[in-house]
C-alpha cells in the first residue's frame, strides 16, 4: 500500500536502484561529513586528517547502505509507506554500524569512531533524505503536474485527425474493412492520449500503438512511406512512458518523410541490453530545405517526461548519421507498475 497525498496521488519510497537517487544520497552524505568536519577542524591540517578518517568509514558504510536499499527497495515499495519509511531507517542505521565494527579495528587514528555517533549521524542524514524525497514526489506529482503531463503527451498535430478522417471517408464505400480497421486505429490512438500521464505503459502496447498510426499515415502516404520494424528483442513487458514512440514517428514522418518526393523509410528498433532498455528511432534527412524545419516541441516534452518519470536514468540522444537522423532513447527495464492500469481493450 502506498500513502496518497492531498491531491489523491500516491506517495511512495523512491527506487533505491535509479542513478539519480544513489546521487543524491552519495552527494548529501558527503556534504554533511565536510560540513560536520569543517565545524570541528582547528586548521587544514586537522580537517584533511580527520576528513581523510571519516571517509576510511563513510565510503564503505554508504556503499553498502546503497546497495542494501537497493535490494530491499522493492520488497520496501510494496509495503506500507510509513512502515517502509521505518524499515529504511533501520537498514539506514544498521549498515553504517555493522561497516564501523568490521572497519573501527583496522583504522588507523588517535581514537575509534563511535558508533552512537555513526548510527545518529545515519539516522539524521535517513530521515532528512526521505523528507526530501518525500516532498519532491509532492512537488512533482500535484494535480498541476498531472495536468502538465498530461498536455505534454497530447501534442499530436491537429491536421493528422483531418487527413485521418479524410483518408477514412475515401475509403467507407470501396473498402469498408480497410476504413473500419483505421477508425479503430484511431480510437486506440485517441484512447491513449485521453489516458493517465502520469502511469508507465508495456512497451507491447506503444509499439501497437505506433504501428497503428502508421497504418493511418499510409492511408494517406501510400507506398511513399516504407517501415522497418526490429522488435524480435524487444522486452515487450518493459514499462515506458506512455506515447513517446508515436511522436517521435510522427516527427519522423512528417521532417523525413513528407518532404521526399518518393518517401523513404523509417526504422525502429527497440531492444534490451543488460538493464536497459533501448528505442531507436532513424529516418532519412530531408533535401528540401523549404520545407517547415520544426521547434523541437515534441522532442523536448519526451525528454522532460523522461526526466519526471526516471530522473537521470534515462537518455535521448539525437545524432545526424550521414543522411539519416536518429533519435536514441535509454531507459532503465522495469516492470514494476506504481499504480494499477487498466487492462488495454481487445478488439472483436
Amino acid at each position: 500500500m502506498k500513502r496518497k497525498n492531498h491531491n489523491n496521488r500516491q506517495v511512495e519510497l523512491p527506487n533505491f536502484c535509479h542513478m539519480g537517487v544513489n546521487l543524491r544520497i552519495a552527494l548529501t552524505v558527503e556534504a554533511a561529513l565536510v560540513a560536520g568536519v569543517v565545524a570541528r577542524a582547528s586548521d587544514v591540517a586537522a580537517f584533511w586528517a580527520e576528513f581523510i578518517a571519516l571517509s576510511a568509514l563513510a565510503q564503505p558504510a554508504l556503499l553498502l547502505t546503497l546497495l542494501a536499499l537497493c535490494a530491499a527497495g522493492g520488497w520496501l515499495r510494496g509495503l506500507p509507506y510509513r512502515v517502509g519509511v521505518g524499515l529504511t531507517l533501520a537498514l539506514c542505521v544498521a549498515a553504517p554500524v555493522l561497516a564501523g565494527l568490521w572497519l573501527n579495528p583496522l583504522l588507523v587514528g588517535p581514537r575509534p569512531i563511535p558508533l552512537f555517533g555513526v548510527a545518529v549521524f545515519a539516522l539524521l542524514i535517513g530521515a532528512g533524505l526521505l523528507a526530501y524525497f518525500n516532498l519532491r514526489d509532492r512537488a512533482l506529482s500535484p494535480a498541476i503536474t498531472d495536468a502538465r503531463l498530461q498536455a505534454l503527451q497530447a501534442r499530436i498535430r491537429p491536421h493528422f485527425l483531418y487527413n485521418s478522417l479524410n483518408a477514412v471517408l475515401s475509403l467507407v464505400r470501396n473498402d469498408p474493412r480497410r476504413a473500419e480497421r483505421a477508425l479503430e486505429n484511431m480510437a486506440d490512438l485517441f484512447r491513449a492520449l485521453m489516458g493517465n500521464a502520469s502511469q508507465l505503459a508495456p512497451l507491447e502496447d506503444e509499439i501497437a500503438l505506433t504501428r497503428a498510426y502508421l497504418e493511418l499515415e499510409q492511408l494517406r502516404l501510400g507506398d511513399r512511406l516504407r517501415v522497418a520494424w526490429h522488435t524480435n528483442n524487444m522486452p515487450g513487458d518493459a514499462l515506458i512512458p506512455p506515447l513517446v514512440i508515436q511522436p517521435l514517428v510522427e516527427n519522423a514522418v512528417y521532417h523525413g518523410i513528407e518532404p521526399q518526393p518518393d518517401g523513404g523509410e523509417i526504422s525502429i528498433n527497440a531492444y534490451r541490453s543488460a538493464d536497459k532498455v533501448h528505442i531507436v528511432v532513424r529516418n532519412p534527412i530531408a533535401t528540401d530545405t523549404s520545407h517547415h524545419k520544426g521547434n523541437r516541441i515534441a522532442l523536448d516534452n519526451i525528454r522532460e517526461r523522461l526526466l519526471l518519470h526516471f530522473d537521470l536514468d534515462a537518455q535521448l540522444k539525437l545524432e545526424p548519421l550521414g543522411a539519416v537522423y536518429q533519435v536514441h532513447i535509454v531507459i532503465p527495464y522495469t516492470r514494476e507498475r506504481t499504480q494499477s492500469a487498466p487492462a488495454r481493450p481487445h478488439r472483436r
